[in-house]
């Protein structure tokens, strides 16, 4: 996997690459990209996801729609600037860090507007390649702070992919467990399949099995059966948008793996950069979830529909999971503790 790159830009060809996640694990396939129809279809078919890769392809692919093109003025240009912000902005309500990176690169263009166009363009191009250098450093910063949580040899539970597929390196929920790889922690990690997408079968295990770690599969129901019988000391998750009180949003099914850890006592840990850290929305029910086609539940990874047809599909692509659930939330600064309305504020500013 550390041949592996996610999400990169490649100034040859002016394109945003991404690893496209849905041909994964049986097959390794590179995007090249820079139509905003198929970068905006990328994100919402999931061919890049997690939400720190997300962003970073917003970062990037924004730059390469607006290096392709050609303006007759600087009007236009901060015109269409903000056509694609709003645009790409679309693909998947729920990442907060998909907003982040846009209105960071409009504001970055905007901030230079004194600069001619090819000036402004080569700003916005080292503002790209910043944050992704940024989640690098971001996302090891927060495995640093996880391995002060757990002691080698322990039993770690992780659920969908917040790993390095889901980011640019390292993984938020994951980094812990490639750092503890590195310095002979020898952890013995679960993983949740996943349902309806199976990014924990078809992505986590995929990579932290490539990176030689002692990695075990098992559907979601099945993750309170290991906390009972005591093989997990700690769980691990990712986010997509963290409400100010500390409230989180994240793949669905992650609530119901809070509360089983609740029940069994084991600690429950939300990884999360502080670009995904939402302090305008003051709680959970202020998050918009994201609602997908039923025939991802009725229909996909079959030969033949494993439901009967007709039948009524809920859908969410994420749950909310209470504050009160969580025992620390993780970010690159260090570990909010409750409450966390005051705890990620003192630790953000």
């Amino acid at each position: 996997m550390n041949d592996f790159e996610t999400v990169y830009l490649d100034d040859k060809t002016r394109k945003l690459v991404i690893l496209d996640q849905t041909r994964l694990p049986n097959e390794i396939t590179y995007l090249f990209l820079n139509d905003p129809k198929e970068i905006w279809e990328a994100i919402y078919l999931l061919k890049v996801r997690g939400a720190p890769a997300i962003g970073v392809s917003a970062a990037i692919g924004l730059w390469a729609i607006l290096a392709r093109e050609r303006y007759s003025s600087k009007e236009q240009f901060f015109s269409r600037l903000h056509q694609m912000v709003e645009y790409l902005d679309s693909a998947r309500p729920t990442a907060v860090n998909l907003s982040w990176a846009l209105e960071t690169m409009e504001q970055e263009a905007l901030g230079h507007r004194d600069f001619s166009v090819d000036g402004i363009l080569q700003v916005l191009h080292d503002k790209a390649v910043r944050i992704r250098e940024d989640d690098i450093a971001m996302c090891k910063a927060i495995g640093e702070h996880a391995l002060t949580l757990v002691k080698p040899g322990d039993g770690l539970l992780t659920h969908c992919n917040a790993g390095r597929l889901a980011t640019v390196k390292y993984g938020t929920a994951t980094a812990v467990m490639y750092l503890g790889q590195e310095r002979g922690y020898h952890f013995h990690v679960f993983c949740d399949e996943t349902r309806p997408l199976l990014q924990g079968a078809r992505l986590t295990a995929f990579e932290l099995h490539q990176a030689g770690i002692d990695v075990t599969l098992e559907c979601d129901g099945m993750s309170a059966s290991a906390m009972r019988k005591g093989l997990i000391q700690a769980v691990f998750v990712g986010a997509d948008r963290v409400a100010a009180n500390g409230d989180f949003a994240n793949k669905i099914g992650t609530s119901m793996l809070a509360l089983a850890a609740w029940r069994y006592h084991v600690p429950f840990y939300c990884c999360a950069p502080s670009s995904s850290i939402d302090f305008s929305t003051a709680s959970g029910d202020g998050i918009v979830i994201e609602e997908r086609k039923p025939e991802e539940v009725t229909d996909m990874w079959y030969q033949a529909p494993m439901a009967p047809r007709g039948i009524k599909v809920f859908n969410p692509a994420f749950d909310v999971t209470d504050h009160d659930l969580v025992t620390g939330i993780i970010t690159e600064k260090g570990i909010a503790r409750y409450p966390y309305d005051q705890s990620l504020r003192r630790m953000l500013g």
